[in-house]
């Protein structure tokens, strides 16, 4: 089977390979390992350069519409105490899922595989995680679309139409082009961030004050409200996926070594869950800018980043603060959807991938995604930005909650493998642990989110998400007792392998290329070692080696548990 025009780089003597890849899955300078392990010899970044590279993708604005839409909708108390829950559980959530990317070289899809899903059980995921991207990048479109339309004129359809464009020459190049892109902008971007701030601090130094007593455009008022609190963590919950794509970077982290580990645990923590340290302090900063803007430029124009930008800059920059502003969210735009492009083309691969045996190349599924997106967009999604981010969350936060929970109590209890499988050839369809408690989790709770079981399990829907998955997970593998996890034995038991014996490769049996040796399995129908690219491909092989363990003949390698890592 070929999944398209053949690569032969064989001598003219030797039959092909049983399986070529089109140029553009077989070229990883862009196809950036979308389906399997990343190995050492392409993460040559160092743990700082990868980490500026993932902070890079949270300039977006969004978390200013965000911030302003709780705040405005529950008032001031009630939102921030909704935009800090949301980041404490984000946060916690996200350190053990950024540890596990960074470690094993394994972007989000292919760590949930293995932390509880299955190959098939994580499928699901694959789409809830393609939804996250091409949601916010329709989100961020569209806030790129009304600057475009205040500084020039553009119509903002036309304008939806040129930021989705604009990102593809970018995302098409892979990791080299993203990280270049991200430090080439960081300075502006940082410089458009602290000066509207800068500017209010003298010119409006009272506005804070008011800001803390603001009861909302909705008569929610002032003071504390359960009900409003619920709902606000539930909007701010939805950024929880945005750990999906910091492990998109992440994956390309550097080993972990006696001379780089607090580097690299420095790195791992600001670049995966500390984003939202950032992001949260973004949300209040929006919601203050739209708060300051609110008489000037009424509800609906204060939620639009553009226009508080515009009002805040204006005393100093005078003629000078629209295109000043202009461009301030253009960047900030352009940062954020070309990782919302790149993690969608990432999240579709997987999933196609699966579902058809065929595998054309990560590019091609940026034009999907941004079809998507570009869809959502006309259809002026940003009106009902509250409503959709808030049903999303149910969904998001069982998913994260589960993984999270299999990764910290599962395999510590030992119902779980010390290590990430992501293997197909190892793996069973669907694990019971990690997908059911997801099912489940989300099913209560969305139904709780549309009022079956009153408004207060309404309001706290998201809260009910996460307390299930998190509690059903290590549960059902209890109860389970792990049998779900690994469907035949894999030699992993040993301990931590040195970088240098991990790295050597093992040619493929099927497209006859070199993998180190995570990315390769045993194969009892090809009689040798297969990648876990052409393993997943294979639609005849009727999964012999999983359904009958002793076919698949004895270990041809031993596999390891952490690659090169301290465990400290």
């Amino acid at each position: 089977m070929t999944d398209t025009v053949t690569r032969d780089t064989s001598p003219a003597d030797a039959p092909p390979p049983r399986r070529s890849y089109a140029k553009m899955a077989a070229d990883e300078s862009r196809e950036d390992y979308s389906l399997r392990y990343a190995p050492h010899s392409f993460r040559r970044w160092s743990p700082g350069t990868v980490a500026g590279t993932a902070l890079g993708g949270i300039a977006y604005l969004a978390d200013f519409a965000i911030g302003a839409s709780i705040v405005f909708t529950y008032g001031f108390t009630s939102g921030l105490a909704s935009i800090l829950t949301a980041a404490v559980i984000i946060f916690l959530t996200g350190i053990p899922i950024a540890r596990a990317c960074a470690t094993y070289g394994l972007d989000m899809d292919l760590v949930t595989r293995g932390a509880g899903f299955g190959y098939f059980g994580s499928t699901l995921t694959s789409l809830i995680y393609a939804s996250f991207t091409f949601i916010f990048f329709a989100l961020e479109g569209s806030i790129m679309a009304q600057a475009m339309h205040q500084a020039v004129g553009l119509p903002v359809e036309l304008g939806y139409l040129v930021t989705t464009l604009i990102v593809i020459p970018i995302v098409f190049r892979g990791m080299g082009a993203l990280a270049k892109v991200q430090a080439w902008t960081q300075p502006i971007w940082i410089v458009g961030m602290v000066l509207p701030f800068v500017v209010l601090a003298f010119e409006a130094p009272d506005a804070w004050g008011a800001f803390a007593s603001f009861g909302g455009t909705e008569g929610a008022g002032a003071g504390f409200s359960w009900l409003g609190f619920g709902l606000g963590t539930g909007v701010a919950l939805s950024l929880i996926a945005q750990i999906g794509e910091q492990a998109d970077y992440l994956r390309f982290m550097p080993a972990k070594t006696e001379a780089n580990k607090r580097r690299w645990n420095l790195a791992v923590l600001a670049a995966g869950p500390g984003w939202v340290i950032i992001g949260a302090a973004k949300q209040l900063g929006g919601a203050f800018l739209a708060f300051v803007a609110l008489e000037a430029v009424g509800t609906t124009h204060a939620l639009e980043p553009i226009a508080p930008q515009l009002e805040a800059l204006r005393p100093w920059l005078g003629t000078f603060a629209l295109p000043a502003a202009a461009v301030f969210v253009i960047v900030s735009q352009i940062k954020i959807n070309v990782t919302n492009a790149y993690s969608g083309s990432l999240s579709w691969s997987n999933f196609f991938s699966r579902v058809t045996h065929r595998h054309p190349g990560r590019v091609w599924y940026i034009f999907l995604n941004l079809a998507i997106a570009l869809t959502l967009m006309e259809m002026n999604m940003f009106a009902a930005l509250g409503k959709l981010l808030g049903f999303y969350s149910n969904v998001g936060i069982a998913w994260i909650a589960a993984v999270a929970a299999d990764l910290v109590i599962n395999k510590r209890a030992g119902w779980s493998p010390p290590y990430i499988e992501f293997k197909r050839a190892y793996l069973y369809a669907v694990n019971p642990a990690g997908f059911g408690a997801m099912l489940i989790a989300s099913t209560v709770s969305i139904l709780a989110f549309f009022g079956a079981f009153g408004v207060y399990a309404e309001a706290f829907s998201t809260f009910i998400a996460a307390g299930l998955a998190l509690v059903l997970c290590p549960l059902i593998a209890w109860a389970t007792k792990g049998r779900y996890y690994l469907a035949r034995p894999n030699p992993v038991n040993g301990p931590d392998v040195e970088i240098a014996d991990e790295t050597a490769t093992h040619e493929c049996a099927v497209c006859e290329t070199a993998y180190e040796l995570p990315d390769i399995a045993d194969c009892p129908v090809q009689a040798g070692p297969i990648c876990s690219l052409c393993c997943s491909l294979d639609a005849d092989c009727g999964d012999v080696c999983r359904k009958d363990p002793a076919a698949a003949g004895p270990v041809l390698m031993p596999v390891p548990t952490v690659p090169g890592a301290s465990s400290d």
